[in-house]
């Protein structure tokens, strides 16, 4: 089987490693896996500034709201936030676009569990025994059963007051 994961999750040169189809399928098998046993599921979605965010963000969201999951859209925000909103707002998963310090060419996507931690390896294996079937056999809901993506304009205030309640590290910064 090949290897989708690596240290810090799905990341490679956008469009040619990190392809829309491969965003699109991760978030088909993301929401089945992490969403399926929720009542009303929703993965909450962020992402950075790069150029191609936008380009997976939509891919990703289009697997996610397939699979009869709601996509919460952050915008764009740091890891951190979309890991303590994912815990916060105790969604079934939380999914950042981000490369971090990679070069702008890169892209890449890591899932938090609701917990707002990183995946556990028994899971990565999993979601990669899905992607590497080269099948699509998940379910795929119709009519008022299908996803939403919803643009959610509180999510970062919500942050924001996080941190300005953490501690003293932050005194004297402008948030």
């Amino acid at each position: 089987m090949g290897k989708l994961f690596g240290t810090d999750g799905i990341r490679g040169v956008a469009n040619r490693d990190l392809t829309p189809e491969l965003a699109f399928r991760i978030g088909r098998i993301t929401a089945h896996l992490m969403g399926r046993s929720e009542n009303n599921p929703e993965i909450l979605v962020g992402r950075d500034t790069r150029l191609s965010g936008e380009m997976l963000e939509g891919s990703l969201i289009a697997g996610i709201t397939s699979s009869g999951v709601t996509a919460r859209l952050l915008g764009v925000v740091s890891t951190p936030a979309v890991a303590y909103l994912t815990r916060q707002r105790q969604a079934a998963a939380g999914v950042v676009i981000s490369a971090s310090h990679n070069p702008i060419e890169d892209n890449g996507l890591k899932i938090f569990n609701r917990q707002g931690v990183k995946l556990p390896e028994q899971l990565e294996e999993q979601i990669e025994g899905f992607y590497f079937d080269h099948t699509d056999k998940l379910p795929r809901p119709e009519g008022a059963a299908v996803g939403r993506a919803v643009h959610d304009r509180e999510a970062v205030g919500d942050y924001l007051s996080h941190l300005r309640r953490a501690g003293t590290a932050l005194s004297g910064l402008r948030l």
